[in-house]
């Protein structure tokens, strides 16, 4: 976004910051991986157990783009995505932040 001077955006850069942090937990599954947003984003349970299923749904879509992720769950302020068993959460983990940060902020910008 470029602004001229003296013009400010309509959404502060604060609540831009606070809708881009997504903190990962583990959970008692190994294969599971929850990933808590900073306030309530879906008013009802979204559950994708394929990538077809996630079709029309940007964020599951690109989440099931990643090698590996087998399931995507999605609740009020968390998602929890599961993977294979043969796959390293690394490379997942960082990708999917970004992937929900990103959503966020569009979100929160089209607000």
């Amino acid at each position: 976004m470029v602004l001229g001077p003296g013009s400010s955006p309509n959404i502060s850069l604060a609540a831009i910051l606070r809708c881009m942090t997504v903190r990962v937990q583990p959970t008692p599954n190994p294969n599971a991986m929850k990933f808590v947003l900073p306030r309530a984003f879906f008013a009802r349970p979204l559950s994708f157990t394929s990538a077809r299923s996630a079709a029309g749904h940007a964020p599951a879509e690109q989440i099931f783009a990643l090698q590996g992720v087998y399931n995507v769950f999605m609740v009020q302020d968390f998602v929890t995505v599961n993977k294979l068993p043969d796959v390293a959460w690394e490379p997942l983990t960082a990708a999917v932040q970004t992937i929900l940060a990103d959503y966020l902020t569009l979100l929160e910008l089209s607000s």
